[in-house]
């Protein structure tokens, strides 16, 4: 069956092949038919292009020149706005700054728009000339920026009187009513205390609506190449405004010699007022013009610094010339204190003064600045070397007669007493010569070292007395002023307590010799012992006459002990009352003792009240009189 079919197959697949021979050649006569076609289309666009390309060419040459003319119509248009703005500018320069000195500067800087305009677009016919005009109007508005800076310098270069100055203090250091510029007004006697966080308001030395204008004049004047005569206007205005300043609040420049020659009140005043006006010069005025420079000269190419430095250099001199000339006159132990306040208040101040004059411009400024403060410092050392010689050495021989404390251990006393007030800058003090050591320890030895000055001087001074009595009530009294002293104050803590216990047993040392020496011989008078060709005192073995004189004596001793020491002092009422309790118990016992046994040889005999004059009880009552520093009236019993 398979073989009968194939046939049928062979015939199906031939028609079909017939068919696709007679499809590919209609496709091929379709294809050559669209080729030729296509050919006379390439022909005829050929013809075409040939055509219109003269209209192309056209075209484009009427495209250019409309471009050309835009072109042309805008650089006018551009040409024309500067001759209008050049118009505008012109008239309000003519007008010159003084009406509306904003609107000038702003004219000017259109005028340099202008001048850069033309610069850059030289191939305009009439740039030569329009350049030519409109710099000759820049240069004469130069000249009137210059004149309206002289100007504005001068109007707003006023100085600042003190009053205003004054309000810009700390309410701590403002002068009260009363005060006058003599009297260092706002100053207290140890002024840096609590100052640390003092708020200063720096004044207003330029009206702040002012200061954007002078920096705009500023910047046109260096840009137009006047920057001498913008550093020549500006220096000399804010330097006289500064001087000027400075000598109404009462600065002024004194030498050594004009020092040396004051007295010491009017100098300590003169100090005081000094470190007043030091805070006020660098906080207030000189941190104010700092600012108003860098505010007028921002963003102004220009050397500001070398400016700062000239316009401050004349009163920066003067404000530090008295300093100096303290600094270097002859040392005297008052002026410790004054050297210290001076001292500090440079201290307070460095740090303001490093950054007020900033940069190497000023770098003169903040060495003297620096050379002042080590210079005080120096001379405070030296001052404090000499105090503890002069101590030593003292030679004065003034003679407190009643044994009180001497003015010499009162003066040195009180003098570190007020050195302790000045703990900090002490050790600020010592640290600027020696870092090695601690600050503390070194006080402690200079403290220790004046206080032995004054014992070694007083054990001189001890022995100018006739009596002995009195040598060792003197010492006592001022040894025991120094214990008392110390142990009061802050020099507590740095002499310590080995210190004061050792001198509390030199006092006591000092009062038990008083009272060897003072009583030794009425305590013989009333001893049982010495009797002589006696023998032995008793009621029984000893003459009446013997007992009589030895009352009398006791009696004339006596009188002549509270005459004298009624007269003497121990200023201290628990140390004297604790001598005279100390007298009194050694005496009363053996005056009670002597009468009780041979009272009654003188009692029944004539005149009993000539020998027994004072009753145990009268003695009593008058060693209460004992170095009260008074005249004693004789008192019967």
């Amino acid at each position: 069956m398979a073989v009968s079919a194939l046939p049928q197959t062979m015939d199906a697949l031939s028609r079909r092949a017939s068919m696709l021979r007679d499809s590919l050649r209609r496709s091929q006569g379709n294809t050559d038919g669209m080729v030729a076609i296509l050919g006379t289309f390439d022909h005829r666009l050929s013809a075409l292009e040939a055509a219109m390309r003269p209209t192309q060419v056209r075209t484009h040459a009427i495209r250019t020149a409309h471009e050309n003319i835009d072109r042309t119509i805008k650089a006018a248009d551009s040409i024309l706005s500067q001759f209008d703005l050049a118009r505008r500018a012109e008239a309000t320069i003519l007008r010159g700054p003084h009406e509306d000195l904003e609107s000038y500067l702003e004219a000017v800087d259109v005028l340099k728009g202008i001048v850069r305009f033309f610069s850059s677009n030289k191939n305009f016919k009439s740039s030569e000339g329009v350049l030519y005009h409109v710099n000759n109007l820049l240069s004469k508005s130069t000249l009137k920026i210059e004149e309206e800076f002289k100007q504005l310098m001068s109007n707003y270069s006023k100085p600042i009187e003190p009053d205003r100055l004054f309000d810009c203090l700390p309410k701590s250091l403002r002068p009260t009513k009363g005060d006058n510029e003599n009297d260092g007004a706002g100053r207290s006697e140890h002024p840096s205390k609590g100052l640390e966080t003092a708020i200063y308001r720096t004044p207003t030395l330029i009206p702040p609506r002012v200061l954007p204008l002078m920096n705009d004049i500023a910047q046109q004047l260096v840009q137009a190449g006047n920057q001498q005569s913008c550093y020549k206007i500006y220096r000399d205005s804010r330097a006289s405004a500064l001087e000027v300043s400075l000598r109404k609040l009462g600065v002024e420049r004194l030498s050594k010699d004009d020092v040396q020659k004051m007295q010491w009140e009017a100098l300590e005043a003169r100090i005081g007022n000094w470190i007043h006006f030091m805070r006020i010069a660098v906080k207030l005025l000189l941190a104010g013009e700092r600012q108003i420079c860098d505010q007028v000269f921002d963003g102004v190419n220009f050397n500001k610094g070398h400016c700062f430095a000239e316009l401050t250099a004349n009163s920066v001199v003067t404000l530090l010339s008295f300093g100096d000339a303290v600094a270097r006159s002859k040392r005297s132990p008052e002026k410790l204190f004054v050297l210290l306040d001076m001292y500090e208040v440079m201290r307070e101040l460095q740090s303001e003064i490093e950054i007020i004059f900033e940069g190497k411009p000023c770098s003169e400024m903040r060495e003297a600045a620096l050379g002042l403060t080590k210079r005080l410092a120096q001379t405070a050392q030296e001052t404090f070397t000499d105090f503890e010689e002069s101590v030593e050495k003292d030679a004065s021989k003034t003679i407190v007669h009643d044994g009180t404390v001497h003015p010499l251990t009162s003066y040195v006393i009180n003098y570190v007493k007020f050195l302790f007030d000045y703990q900090t800058t002490l050790k600020l003090l010592f640290q600027e010569f020696d870092n090695s050591s601690d600050a503390e320890s070194q006080l402690a030895v200079v403290t220790t070292r004046i206080m032995q000055a004054l014992q070694n001087n007083l054990d001189g001074k001890s022995k100018q007395y006739k009596d002995p009595a009195l040598t060792y009530l003197f010492l006592m009294n001022n040894i025991h002023y120094m214990v008392r002293s110390v142990r009061r104050s802050e020099a507590k803590d740095i002499l310590g307590d080995d210190w004061i216990q050792r001198h509390r047993r030199i006092v006591q040392q000092n009062a038990n010799q008083y009272k060897r020496v003072a009583w030794a011989k009425i305590l013989q008078t009333l001893s049982v012992q010495g009797a002589g060709s006696t023998g032995d005192l008793s009621s029984s073995g000893v003459s009446r006459a013997t007992i009589k004189e030895r009352f009398k004596s006791f009696n004339m001793q006596f009188e002549e002990l509270h005459g004298k020491q009624s007269q003497w002092i121990v200023p201290d009422q628990e140390l004297r009352e604790s001598l005279r309790l100390a007298v009194a118990e050694v005496l009363l016992p053996a005056y009670r003792s002597f009468i009780k046994r041979f009272g009654n040889l003188v009692e029944n005999g004539k005149n009993p009240q000539k020998y027994v004059r004072y009753s145990p009880e009268a003695v009593d009552q008058l060693l209460g009189q004992f170095f009260e520093g008074q005249q004693w009236a004789e008192q019967k019993r």
